[in-house]
């Protein structure tokens, strides 16, 4: 694969994944813009793990409090014992759902008109929970039921252009809890994801033991986390002060710009 396009593959993932636009609604977009074959699954994944990489390293500090709070069985730290299962109870229902959405063909993944109508309707939905008048609860008041709520909002990512990181954070803003706590939740919420569908396609490589994709399968890797790992601290600090209007309008754009390139037949 040429070298430029495992690069624009890793700075879109890396800018995308957790910013509530949709990264795989963008790596869809790219044989579209450079009239190049679909990068493959297996490079996307690449592309994920890197940004999986990017949060660890990000939420390094509070990973370290919860693996210490598993030794303890959270006598130590009763917060960081019960994030672990409020985390395992919203990444239940995408598990589940995941298995059944896998059993059929992925191309319905790349249709092109479901991405845009995708980014229309939940950038719509995180304007309209973002606007809601209600308390701003923080992580450590979340219960379990909340939890849950978000783990199932969560399927909804399997559509192309719902964008993970965005209907977790709009389940979350829609319940209640500030921006901040919803980014970061949705942060700890994305490693569980990501770890599993990485740890399928990395098995899929090591047996078809293309070395080339191995490769390439690296570089996009580390470019993605690099990247990613910006846009993180750059989300954070942007959400610590403003709202996700900037992101609402983008999607909105963007899938404006979908339809009519579609209906004028330019894509």
């Amino acid at each position: 694969m040429p070298l430029y396009l495992l690069i624009l593959v890793a700075v879109i993932q890396g800018l995308t994944e957790f910013l509530p636009v949709s990264s795989s609604g963008h790596l869809v977009l790219i044989p579209v813009i450079t009239d190049q074959p679909y990068q493959g699954r297996a490079i996307d994944v690449a592309a994920h793990v890197g940004t999986l990489l990017a949060v660890v390293f990000y939420l390094r500090r509070d990973l370290a409090a919860m693996t210490h709070s598993l030794f303890t069985f959270g006598k130590t730290d009763p917060h960081s014992f019960r994030l672990i299962w409020l985390l395992a109870i919203a990444t239940i229902p995408v598990v589940i759902a995941g298995f059944i959405v896998n059993e059929f063909d992925p191309k319905w993944l790349l249709n092109l008109h479901l991405l845009a109508i995708a980014n229309l309707v939940f950038a719509l939905a995180l304007w309209l929970a973002d606007r809601r008048d209600h308390q701003l609860d923080k992580i450590a008041e979340m219960r379990w039921v909340a939890a849950l709520f978000i783990g199932i909002a969560q399927i909804f990512a399997l559509i192309p252009g719902a964008s993970r990181s965005g209907v977790t954070m709009t389940a979350a803003r829609f319940l209640g809890f500030d921006r901040t706590s919803a980014a970061r939740f949705s942060l700890l919420l994305s490693i569980p994801a990501i770890a599993g569908a990485g740890l399928l396609k990395t098995l899929d490589i090591i047996e078809t033991g293309d070395g080339a994709l191995g490769g390439d399968a690296l570089i996009v890797a580390i470019l993605s986390c690099g990247f990613a790992l910006l846009a993180i601290r750059l989300m954070m600090a942007w959400l610590a002060r403003a709202n996700f209007t900037i992101f609402v309008g983008y999607r909105i754009a963007l899938a404006i710009a979908i339809l009519a390139a579609l209906q004028i037949g330019l894509i």
